[in-house]
């Protein structure tokens, strides 16, 4: 596996750094593995080059963040209640963790990143230490350096907390070798500690890197605006319920009888998250992508305020505001939007478009999509499908089966006559996200003389999804599939013309959302002490930055429902971001720290009736359980935290494994 570097510094790689997973997964507090390091170091800091390329293998253990399903760094997307894949193997893991197969074992081998991040704080540590040994580095470079050594000591530690709960927060001095093994160990620091580091190192950060990155070799270096992005993210994180007043670990202790994660509630730190969020939104850099309204784009419904964007919807193509973040059309380095981004392989293995893509096309045809999330999506008037208008009316279960009225256009997607009317007159980012039976795939990058291009995608028995007969696996197995990443004239027969895109890592509209939902959250006010920004729960900043988001996808905004109270605005929250955020590795974080797991992956798993064929149409429009192996759940207390690798647990004394595992 080819480690790809995040920090895009204009030089390679030497041979010498990491470049399997493999030969990185040694242990942070091996001495020996220690020694080699510091013996290869102490010429690193007497050459720019050299200095440069340290630093490149230190940004090479970030995780591949745009691999979701296939070969991913995390079970993050594979295991929500937003979808599945066709295959339970090492290259889709996630999904064992839903059919209760990890054991730490079992973590020494799947998504074990635990190593690599340690290794990443310990040479980021040296760096900082060292780099006044560096000769003729200019201030600019020393401070860009430094800023990015800060915040990837505050990342890794961040990326070791959402995987694997509360971490063993390392040193800042770069260890010393005459220590014995067992004074290296390290207990685990309690939650509250470890966000602690983690803003304080993102503090640094801010206070040494720029604030954004104009060139565009340069987009995936981090910024002091994707540092305060990390900082909103993990803030609220931990004002959320499942760190904040959980009792359900009152009885996970640290040796010294404190607890890992508090059972105290603490109202400020919904202050923390909200301050957090602000500071992101004050910086005037920001703002969601919108694209012009055009003569194609599908007309708003009458009840969505007219005004021009942001105070309405007006004015802005809302399918194409929403999509083209995803899809390579904008350049991340002229998209306000985007925060912090990575590179996407397009045409990789297990990409999302091979995944979604039919067999016939040279796809995988494996990405299924669950009805649940599929019915979340509201009618283009912001009614939910159970409370549809008669304007816009969702169908009955006898009507599901029949085609809408005619064949129409809602910006670059071609809904075909044979379309269900299930899925007619569904908001801008149903569009956008959802690839459903008679699906038009456009696919005209591909100028070959096969029959390739312009096709309606059919899953019944009998479409043209179904699979050759050497993968007799890899069909979709609900009806639906994941189109956000797929730009409309991608096609797997034509791999050298497929768009180029990036993944945003960080994106405005979760800060946005972050803020509304910390405002709602608080009960008096909060004054930061390092801002002197002061918030407090305030209905028109919350309506304000929610607003935001709704009114960019060609929707209404908060209800005066939706506005009755602070559950209701919640429940209003945690749908919009289950919308907003589909499919990008979010889902899973969400339904944990609101702890709305246990109910969310207990559901039974619905889609369509894939095994009706074409002629009986009302059979297929069916919403059908789905029994077999790869859609079994299984939830219980311990899939609250991925286990710690038994590898790594064996060559620490100190440490404690994570609840029930």
């Amino acid at each position: 596996m080819n480690k790809r570097l995040k920090i895009a510094f204009a030089v390679l790689i030497s041979g010498a750094i990491c470049t399997g997973l493999s030969s990185c997964k040694k242990d942070y507090l091996n001495v020996d593995e220690y020694l080699y390091d510091m013996t290869q170091v102490d010429s690193v800091f007497s050459n720019q080059d050299k200095l440069r390329t340290y630093i490149n293998g230190i940004a090479s253990y970030l995780p591949d963040e745009e691999k979701l399903w296939s070969n991913s760094w995390s079970p993050y997307q594979q295991a929500t209640d937003e979808n599945f894949t066709s295959w339970n193997d090492g290259s889709h893991a996630g999904i064992k963790l839903m059919l209760n197969e990890i054991t730490p074992f079992a973590a020494n081998t799947y998504f074990n990143n635990y190593a690599n991040w340690y290794k990443g704080i310990r040479k980021a540590n040296t760096v900082i230490a060292r780099i006044e040994e560096a000769k003729g580095l200019s201030v600019t470079t020393k401070r860009q350096y430094l800023g990015e050594m800060y915040y990837l000591k505050g990342y890794f530690l961040y990326l070791l907390v959402q995987q694997y709960g509360p971490a063993v927060i390392p040193s800042d001095d770069v260890l010393d070798l005459n220590d014995d093994g067992e004074t290296l160990s390290q207990e685990r620091s309690s939650y509250d500690d470890c966000v602690a580091y983690i803003a304080k190192n993102m503090e640094l950060a801010v206070g040494y890197l720029q604030p954004n990155q104009e060139a565009l070799n340069d987009i995936y270096r981090p910024t002091s605006g994707a540092a305060m992005a990390v900082m909103s993210r993990v803030l609220l994180v931990a004002a959320s319920p499942q760190f904040n007043g959980n009792p359900s670990y009152a009885n996970w202790t640290r040796k010294d009888g404190s607890l890992f994660i508090s059972n105290v509630y603490d109202n400020t730190k919904w202050g923390k998250a909200a301050a957090a969020a602000k500071r992101v939104m004050e910086t005037g850099l920001y703002e969601l992508f919108t694209y012009p309204k055009g003569a194609d784009m599908d007309p708003l419904a009458p009840n969505v305020p007219t005004e021009n964007y942001p105070n309405g919807a007006g004015g802005i193509d809302p399918y194409r505001s929403y999509k083209y973040s995803f899809i390579g059309e904008v350049p991340a380095n002229s998209n306000r939007e985007v925060i912090w981004c990575t590179n996407v392989n397009p045409t990789g293995s297990g990409s999302s478009l091979n995944l979604s893509t039919m067999s016939f096309l040279g796809g995988w045809n494996g990405l299924n999509l669950t009805q649940d999330l599929v019915d979340s999506y509201r009618m283009k008037d912001g009614n939910s499908i159970t409370n549809s208008s008669t304007t816009y009316p969702y169908p009955s279960t006898a009507e599901s089966s029949l085609s809408i009225p005619a064949a129409k256009t809602v910006s670059d997607v071609q809904l075909t006559a044979n379309t269900s009317r299930m899925y007619n007159n569904r908001e801008a980012r149903f569009y956008a996200t959802i690839g459903f039976n008679h699906s038009y795939w456009k696919g005209t990058s591909y100028t070959g003389s096969g029959a390739y291009t312009n096709l309606e995608v059919t899953y019944y028995s009998n479409g043209n999804a179904v699979p050759n007969v050497n993968q007799v696996n890899d069909y979709n197995h609900t009806g639906y599939t994941c189109i956000k990443y797929n730009h409309h004239t991608d096609n797997m027969q034509a791999a050298g013309a497929i768009r180029a895109k990036t993944f945003p890592i960080f994106r405005y509209a979760e800060i946005l959302l972050n803020y509304a939902e910390a405002l709602n959250e608080m009960t008096g006010s909060y004054t930061d002490p390092t801002t002197g920004i002061t918030v407090s729960r305030n209905l028109t900043e919350i309506q304000s930055a929610f607003n935001r988001v709704r009114f960019r996808a060609g929707l209404p905004g908060l209800s005066a429902a939706e506005l009755a109270s602070p559950a209701t605005i919640r429940e209003a929250i945690k749908l919009e971001r289950k919308i907003e955020f589909a499919c990008e590795g979010r889902r899973y974080h969400d339904l944990r720290r609101w702890m709305d797991a246990p109910d969310a992956m207990t559901k039974p798993v619905v889609g369509m009736n894939i095994k009706a064929s074409s002629g009986q149409k009302d059979l297929f429009y069916t919403r059908t359980i789905l029994v077999e192996e790869l859609t079994k759940r299984n939830w219980s207390f311990k899939m609250y935290f991925w286990p710690i690798p038994q590898v790594s647990m064996n060559k620490n004394s100190k440490l404690v494994q994570n609840p029930s595992w």
